[in-house]
């Protein structure tokens, strides 16, 4: 015997998916200063109470000297403190803004309104230089597979899906996911990303994200 219930959380009433205009391909080297550039703005609508998720501890630590003195919020950065702390932190504080990498894409719950929104960096491929990536890939194209379509794209949907899970955790819960990776529009693979996503309403323009905290 099967079951199939539905989700008890209103992703359409509660959420918002936010996919910010301008922002260069992810391969600039002023792509991070163009992602901290487009998430000041949220992060002031949200009054804190957000996830900065990153894909790379470089990009992390470069956000952290780019947010350095320019939030009204506080600041918690994955390593000045164990995972643990950190989140005890956040949840205690209320309108703090936290900076995480991979640790932080799962297995991590914040209910309520301390976590009000999640900004994601780019979208999260494995990297290319990944010996395991690389030894699969192999094995992969000697069988006349596919190991992007096979492997790659559905490892990284399934990280996404795991960052973006950390918005809501309770049926009560409402926020913001800001997605900032302009290949979810501009590549033909975006569109499964996308599918995977709870049924979020969905916008490019900032004025909508700060009504919708105006709600809250």
């Amino acid at each position: 015997e099967t079951g199939l219930w539905d989700s008890p959380f209103d992703y359409a009433r509660n959420t918002l998916l936010y996919l910010p205009t301008g922002l260069p391909n992810p391969g600039s080297p002023d792509y991070t200063v163009a992602v901290i550039e487009a998430a000041l703005p949220v992060l002031a609508a949200s009054r804190g109470r957000a996830f900065l998720l990153f894909t790379s501890h470089r990009a992390l630590r470069l956000a952290e000297e780019l947010l350095q003195g320019r939030l009204d919020h506080p600041l918690l950065v994955q390593g000045e403190a164990p995972r643990s702390v950190l989140l005890e932190r956040f949840r205690s504080l209320g309108n703090a803004v936290l900076l995480g990498t991979s640790s932080f894409w799962e297995g991590v719950d914040v209910r309520g309104e301390a976590l009000s929104c999640v900004i994601i960096d780019k979208l999260p491929f494995a990297t290319p230089d990944d010996p395991v990536l690389q030894a699969r890939g192999r094995a992969m194209e000697e069988e006349g597979r596919n190991p992007f379509m096979e492997y790659q794209l559905p490892a990284a949907v399934i990280a996404l899906k795991q960052g973006a899970g950390r918005l809501i955790r309770d049926e009560d819960d409402r926020g913001v996911l800001m997605l900032c990776d302009p290949r979810l529009l501009s590549r033909p693979y975006g569109k499964t990303f996308l599918a995977s996503l709870p049924p979020m309403p969905r916008t490019r323009a900032l004025a909508d994200v700060q009504r919708f905290f105006e709600k809250s």
